[in-house]
């Protein structure tokens, strides 16, 4: 009896130097999804003896498959061979495809029939690549940017270097190595004598790979190095992204050339190194001297950088919703903190039920919320809880004055998820209470919020599912799965005036992996978008997973917050080339910012990017209808009991899955507005409205 068949792939696709395709599947010979255990193709030598036309090269390879259906992916990867001592073998994802449904080969046909080459990306009826995420590797990016807080990127000293525009090369060097590379190069006067043997002319992929990005329309994406880099001293905001498997062992030279209008050639100024150690925290701002050729400084470099881990599982090539956005998922309708804040400033757009508690967001699914937002961080032992601030009040009774109480402002991440969850609730409370403490007590410790005062007792807040900090994986399998979730990570951001919101101990990328791996573990079918105001925050869950979208929150122009450093974050303009930048799905952005101009509604679209709101302009029925209008993808609003005009209470995701009679995982295959046309479903889908 025959068990299995061979069976030959065939794909076109245009590569880099030291790229190779790959296939991975369902099967083991096809790695079981795993992008450690995927099988290599081979390029097929041309009969011409020239690539086919656009650049292309058909790569080809045979596996055995079993008899059933098998399902399969492309993807572009660099194959790096193990290094004893060093390294064991790492293939790294370039890109690869992500069609929500793979491609398939059917059962029963026991033999390949030599079928004309697939394209690569492209099946179905339209096209879906994506870029690749962190496997084995690591990615550390520098940034070069103007601060209200610290020095100009590049500082020179010297009078006649003032005004000049100084170019920046930044180039990996393994500090295991007899000697690091140093440039060859004359003295300042000499550049006409340049010795370009240590650079490279052809700027293609090698590993460690180093690409650069300028938030401007024309170049906000990532792209190779040119010859004698960027400029990187007239005030714009430049990244450099380098991707390696080791960063503990690297150092980074910055190599600087002064341009002179009248050579063609830059002059060679100097150089800075960046090592390891300078790198203590995965982010912050590093200033270092830039030396000449003859080892005299000539002025300092100031430059942001990040670090960021793969995660420990995150190797499934299975499938993707990273990039996926359906027609008709538009005017969402989606809880604030649930059902709504429940410690609004305007007792009218108060919620009746506390808000980020599983009872909240069970009472908003079934009011027909479409996804639920709210605000996740870690407790002190490490467990993703539900909570908006980063503190909590304490309300302790004094010691000699038993009817008199002082509130205790403490951090989330001080406690235990015990001690969080040992707190009794204290929001009958009516009156402010001065925060100096004068002594502790053995009574029991009430949490308050500090918004909370004047606010009546909370309906049912004895019953489990009303009490405060409940954790992220509660909520993934007690709330209903077709009200989808958008998951706001909490992170400390440094304001305009040097301040932070909280000084953060946890250590950020195992941050992070706490959080996603609940995610994970346990979303089942429900649709998941990650959000953050930080925007390196929204970097790093963009690297460290392949399967949930991300979406970057902005505040942007406003009168209502105090402004943050990052000038990512100040406008709507900045936040479409920062999301274009770091390839998520799109902004969620402040309803202000659009009251004043809706255009940038349109500018975000145009570039393809998915949009969503929040405020409190929202919370008005005409408010939340206007945006409707101007093509929002998503409103965030409090009082969705009252605001939500759907005629039948139910979410998008429940009318699809009740209409398409299958799991929403392998629902329609209509493909996502996101950075990608829109083709319509080739899957028998279907659009869906819920009205």
């Amino acid at each position: 009896m025959i068990e299995s068949r061979e069976w030959v792939f065939h794909v076109t696709c245009k590569v880099e130097a030291e790229e190779q395709v790959c296939v991975v599947g369902s099967c083991d010979s096809l790695g079981q999804w795993d992008s450690q255990r995927m099988l290599p193709l081979y390029a097929e030598p041309s009969s011409s003896g020239d690539e086919d036309e656009g650049g292309e090269t058909v790569w080809s390879g045979a596996a055995q498959l079993p008899l059933e259906e098998v399902e399969y992916r492309y993807c572009v990867c660099i194959i790096l061979e193990a290094k004893p001592g060093v390294h064991d073998e790492a293939i790294i994802v370039r890109r690869w495809e992500t069609n929500l449904l793979p491609r398939k080969v059917p059962a029963g046909v026991t033999a390949s029939l030599e079928p004309s080459a697939e394209k690569f990306g492209a099946y179905g009826g339209f096209e879906r690549v994506d870029q690749g995420w962190l496997v084995k590797d690591s990615v550390v990016q520098l940034r070069f940017c103007n601060s209200n807080l610290y020095n100009d990127p590049v500082m020179l000293f010297k009078r006649k270097f003032q005004n000049k525009r100084v170019r920046v090369k930044i180039t990996p060097v393994e500090l295991h190595k007899a000697s690091p590379m140093e440039p060859q190069v004359g003295t300042l006067d000499e550049s006409a004598d340049f010795d370009l043997s240590n650079l490279r002319i052809k700027n293609k992929p090698v590993w460690p790979i180093t690409e650069i990005a300028v938030m401007k329309d024309d170049s906000c994406q990532f792209k190779p190095q040119d010859q004698f880099g960027v400029v990187c001293n007239t005030g714009d905001y430049v990244v450099f992204q380098c991707r390696m498997l080791s960063i503990e062992t690297n150092a980074f030279l910055c190599d600087f050339y002064m341009e002179d209008p009248s050579e063609e050639i830059p002059q060679y100024l100097g150089c800075s190194y960046i090592l390891p150690s300078n790198m203590k925290e995965n982010y912050g701002v590093v200033t270092l001297p830039i030396t000449s050729a003859k080892h005299i400084p000539v002025g300092q470099l100031t430059v942001h950088y990040m670090v960021v881990y793969p995660m420990e599982f995150g190797g499934d090539m299975s499938v993707s919703y990273a990039r996926h956005w359906k027609d008709n998922w538009k005017g969402l309708e989606v809880g604030h903190r649930g059902a709504g804040n429940s410690y609004h400033t305007e007792p009218k757009s108060c919620a009746n039920i506390r808000e980020n508690t599983v009872a909240s967001l069970k009472y908003a699914a079934e009011l027909g919320a479409d996804m639920v937002e709210f605000d996740v961080q870690l407790s002190k032992d490490l467990i993703p809880v539900i909570y908006h601030d980063f503190h909590a009040c304490i309300a302790l009774k004094r010691k000699k004055e038993q009817d008199q109480t002082d509130l205790l402002e403490i951090p989330i991440k001080d406690l235990t998820l015990s001690q969080l969850q040992a707190l009794k609730d204290l929001s009958h409370l009516t009156e402010g209470i001065p925060c100096d403490i004068l002594s502790y007590c053995d009574n029991e410790d009430l949490v308050y919020h500090k918004m909370e005062k004047g606010l009546s007792k909370f309906r049912d807040e004895d019953f489990e599912d009303h009490q405060p900090f409940p954790t992220l994986q509660k909520a993934l399998e007690t709330v209903p799965h077709t009200c989808g979730f958008n998951v706001e990570v909490k992170w400390t951001m440094q304001l305009r005036d040097g301040t932070y919101e909280l000084q953060h101990p946890f250590e950020l990328n195992h941050f992070l992996d706490l959080i996603i791996k609940v995610i994970l573990d346990y979303a089942g079918k429900r649709k998941i978008v990650f959000s953050c105001f930080h925007p390196d925050i929204c970097t790093m869950l963009r690297l460290k997973q392949n399967r949930y979208p991300v979406m970057f929150l902005t505040q942007g122009e406003s009168e209502e917050w105090p402004p943050y450093e990052d000038q990512r974050t100040s406008t709507i303009e900045h936040a479409i080339l920062y999301a274009t930048n770091a390839d998520i799905l799109g902004i969620n952005v402040h309803t202000e910012d659009l009251m004043r101009d809706s255009t940038l509604v349109k500018l975000a679209l145009e570039h393809s990017l998915i949009v969503f709101c929040w405020g409190d302009h929202n919370n008005d029925q005409e408010t939340i209808k206007f945006l409707k209008e101007l093509g929002l993808h998503g409103i965030i609003y409090d009082k969705i009991d009252v605001y939500n005009t759907k005629v039948k209470k139910e979410s998008v995701f429940l009318c699809e899955e009740r209409e398409s009679g299958r799991p929403m995982i392998s629902a329609t295959n209509g493909e996502c507005v996101g950075h990608a046309s829109n083709e319509g479903d080739t899957t028998g889908g279907f659009a869906v409205t819920c009205t």
